[in-house]
């Protein structure tokens, strides 16, 4: 890590082996640090790595005007609540989920199963069609995007791309049924 004239710290591309050493030297408080904040000693771990990866990642862009180990422990802490806030969000839909179907009447919900199965059909045919053959090879095949490519003889990034469309268009298609899709995934 270089320091600049003005004092802050900038990343390089020739900073590898300095990275590893910091990496190396700070990775086990910091995985120290964010369990006691989110008292997971996996996520804790992977809160750590998701640091370093973007630290990486911008190391050309990112200037610390502070310590290095000051800038760590402040992401380390700024992810790891990011992360709990996720888990709050969550944990509140879960529940709205249940206490939703716990408040539904089965035949109210077979109805709307199946009004979904028919606008899901209706939605598909919309498609275009390499984009629909390509979701329904995945969703209903249960095929990665990688099998697909092959079967399909086309590149695995047109196959990322064409289930990106369909999942846009489908939701944009479906948004109506939203709630009634969660519970049936929860469910399944």
């Amino acid at each position: 890590m270089n320091v600049t004239e003005e004092g802050t710290y900038l990343l390089s591309k020739e900073t590898e082996a300095e990275f590893e050493k910091v990496f190396k030297s700070n990775f086990k408080n910091l995985h120290a640090y964010a369990n006691t904040i989110i008292h997971d000693d996996v996520m804790a771990e992977e809160m750590v790595q998701n640091v370093f990866c973007r630290l990486w990642e911008k190391r050309e862009q990112i200037q610390i005007r502070e310590s290095v180990g000051a800038y760590l422990y402040r992401s380390v802490y700024h992810e790891s609540l990011n992360y709990l806030k996720h888990l709050k969000v969550r944990d509140a839909y879960q529940n709205y989920v249940v206490n939703y179907m716990a408040d539904m009447d089965n035949g109210c919900y077979e109805i709307e199963l199946g009004e979904l199965e028919d606008r899901l059909g209706a939605a598909l045919l919309e498609l275009p069609e390499k984009c629909r053959t390509i979701f329904q090879m995945s969703r209903f095949e249960e095929l990665k995007y990688q099998e697909i490519a092959d079967k399909l003889e086309i590149p695995v990034k047109t196959v990322e791309n064409q289930m990106g469309k369909a999942l846009r268009l489908l939701r944009l298609k479906l948004v109506d049924f939203l709630p009634i899709v969660l519970i049936t995934l929860l469910i399944a």
